[in-house]
């Protein structure tokens, strides 16, 4: 078996668990439920880290992971501190945090050392308030550093240990890494990838988060990782293989650090700030790894513009093609136009990331909270459906007013809870590497970070649509029902009416089909919620309301609690699942559906937009590659956000669900994220398998 395959088998019954760092931290600070003084938090950050039992499996390159699970036998875990990192949990209160990159290029050029001394010319300058949080930053590093060189002093003696020439050369050179990085620049391709996942790793484990597993993405390894390899590659220190190995075990990595059911990965391509377009053997080389490893992570997005050249998106085409649910694809122009909207800077705007999904935050620089919180739009129809109006303009306003304030509560409630933030928690090793919040002197829990937008997202657009369209049809157009009469129905889940249902699916026309008027609604609608969410903004710096049209999970938890709706759904059946046409809707093929797709503008949806597509395995041909790129392209030059592709069929989707051991690494993408197959629940599974299947 080789090393990959090694690897990816272990990571997928990989067991995630950060339970020694909080041990370690809550020991440290004794049996208090009081919030700990900078100086405190510092102090116990620096002891957990320090003595975390470094974790190095046979065949790893990249090392550094959290799998050692407390005993029973320490009941003093299990009955004390456990319940205190509960309760500081609680006390920090709720939002989001990690849909973020940090500033690797900070990280890479400096080292921990060089940001340490970066820190002491503040702490030279600052006046006493703000020096509590600089030592506690210094700490917190300083506790980086001894968790790495443990590292070193591991792999040391495991090469000592080993009889295998290879390995124990392998182990040595691990060793000399880890005393090396990242505590100093990195100046090799290898160091600075493990210099990469050491930061990451040390980064997720927040000791107010116990329980909320961290997801920090890694930005855009084919810019920061570029000088590194060419360097290497001219003194031929490195070969192509090789980086791609430790890109591989790089990949590999994240499946250790994240637990499946959220998402984390890079970006690849796009432009820089000179406008010169990112295209290069690591951009390619990076979409290789979803391949090579086949796992749920990386989640790989390819910034596509129209400058890249084919053969980068014709990569990622391949790629798909052989069943892979990544890379997603986004469209660069569109993206970083609006984020220049929103104020961005060109440097940032061209320097972004999908903070998990396909939400969209400037790298090292964002403490944004994403998908927050979602709302149901189907949901929010089925509300105000308590009786009869006039003219369906006059249904239109009332839904527009019971918008307007579900965006208005939606806003004040987070803005209450990042006060609460503000006042009961901290985070200063994160905050090292987030602009600007070192030159601030101001930690990113309490508004140091440039950017701390609010992200909300509305769920189940095309849904409304749809149900417009036959409430328009059949109270106002043919006056067939009254809203009572077809409310009554709904309530009842069309029993007795099954008929009408599915004339109501089939007969009446739907977003996803190229037709102006029903698309128009998604365009209305849209429209309405950016122009709102513009309307709010919170006490952060920086903290504009910015709208999103995706999922996640969201189109099953809402469909479960939703009734039927006057599109013909079924109550209880999930809501669509991005920004395209519901599931089975689509009955004039791919090219329609992204022409009703981008009818309407994407540009200020920076929150995300996920548009999902599903083709069938069985109908692949030599141009088929050629035909999916060119729908890619289309789509991306209407003005496109984010395209994510499905290529499977169903005979294996049934027999994963009938045999589920024999399909454990069958990943599928879902709602803007992946997900192994198996694990779904059964109505997930479900509505996977609904979605529209075309032939390419």
């Amino acid at each position: 078996m080789n090393r990959i395959e090694m690897l990816r088998n272990e990571a997928l019954n990989n067991d995630i668990c950060y339970d020694e760092f909080f041990y370690g931290f809550y020991k440290f600070l004794g049996e208090t439920n009081d919030l700990p003084s900078f100086e405190e938090y510092g102090n116990a950050f620096y002891h957990a880290l320090s003595n975390i039992t470094p974790s190095i499996s046979n065949g790893e390159l990249i090392v550094g992971k959290c799998n050692r699970k407390i005993a029973d036998s320490e009941t003093e875990w299990h009955n004390t501190y456990s319940k205190l990192a509960r309760d500081m949990f609680k006390k920090a209160g709720g939002g989001q945090d990690s849909h973020m990159a940090i500033d690797y290029e900070l990280l890479l050029e400096y080292g921990i050392n060089g940001i340490i001394n970066k820190i002491d010319a503040f702490l030279a300058e600052c006046d006493e308030s703000k020096k509590p949080f600089y030592k506690s930053c210094k700490r917190c590093l300083e506790g980086v550093m001894v968790f790495s060189e443990n590292y070193s002093l591991r792999a040391k003696k495991m090469a000592e240990e080993e009889n295998d020439p290879q390995r124990k050369n392998e182990l040595e050179k691990i060793s000399e890494i880890c005393k090396k990085v990242p505590a100093y620049p990195a100046e090799s391709f290898y160091e600075a990838v493990q210099s990469v996942h050491f930061v990451t790793l040390c980064i997720s484990m927040n000791p107010f988060r116990f329980g909320c597993a961290q997801q920090f993405q890694l930005g855009h390894p084919d810019r920061y990782l570029m000088p590194f390899y060419e360097k290497d590659l001219s003194l031929g220190a490195i070969t192509k293989d090789e980086a791609q190995d430790l890109l591989d075990c790089l990949g590999i990595q994240i499946n250790n650090r994240v637990p499946n059911g959220l998402s984390s990965g890079y970006m690849v391509g796009g432009r820089y700030e000179n406008d010169r377009v990112v295209a290069n053997d690591l951009t390619k080389m990076l979409m290789q790894v979803v391949d090579d490893i086949r796992l749920v992570y990386p989640a790989v997005g390819l910034c596509y513009t129209e400058d890249m050249g084919d053969e980068y998106v014709e990569k990622a085409c391949e790629i798909l093609s052989r069943g892979c649910s990544h890379p997603a694809i986004f469209g660069d122009d569109t993206i970083t136009k609006g984020l220049i909207d929103y104020g961005v800077d060109v440097s940032e705007a061209r320097n972004y990331i999908h903070s998990t999904c396909v939400e969209i935050t400037p790298v090292g620089a964002s403490n944004v909270w994403v998908a927050s919180p979602y709302t149901n739009m189907a949901l929010l129809l089925l509300e105000i459906l308590d009786r009869e109006y006039e003219t369906f303009e006059s249904l239109l306003e009332k839904l527009f007013e019971s918008l307007d304030e579900k965006i208005r509560n939606n806003y004040n409630t987070r803005s209450d809870l990042r006060r609460h933030r503000v006042e009961n928690s901290m985070n200063p090793l994160l905050s090292c590497f987030v602009n600007d919040c070192l030159k601030k002197g101001t930690d990113i829990e309490k508004g140091g970070a440039k950017y701390n937008w609010i992200l909300p997202s509305f769920v189940g657009v095309a849904n409304l649509v749809d149900s417009l369209i036959a409430i328009k049809e059949i109270v106002f157009d043919s006056k067939e029902l009254t809203i009572a009469e077809f409310k009554r129905i709904l309530d009842v889940d069309f029993e007795n009416n099954e008929a009408f249902r599915v004339r109501l699916l089939n007969k009446l026309p739907k977003y996803g089909n190229d037709i102006d008027e029903v698309d128009s609604y998604f365009e209305m609608i849209t429209s309405h919620i950016v122009g709102e969410c513009k309307k709010h903004s919170g006490f952060l710096p920086n903290s504009q309301l910015i709208p999103s049209v995706f999922c996640w999970v969201m189109h099953e938890r809402f469909g479960k609690e939703t009734g039927a709706t006057p599109d013909g759904r079924k109550a209880g059946f999930p809501l669509g699942d991005g920004s395209g046409p519901c599931q089975g809707r689509e009955m004039k093929g791919p090219t329609a559906s992204i022409l009703s797709s981008t009818k309407w503008d994407h540009h200020e949806l920076i929150g995300g937009v996920a548009v999902n597509m599903k083709f069938s395995k069985k109908t692949l041909g030599e141009n088929s590659i050629s035909t999916m790129k060119n729908l890619v392209k289309t789509y991306i030059k209407r003005g496109g956000f984010e395209i994510q592709i499905n290529v499977t069929d169903k005979e294996t989707l049934e027999d994963a669900v009938k045999h589920p051991d024999r399909h454990r690494d069958l990943v599928v993408r879902i709602g803007g994220y992946s997900d192994y197959f198996v694990k779904l629940s059964c109505e997930m599974q479900q509505e996977v398998m609904l979605r529209t299947e075309h032939g390419i």
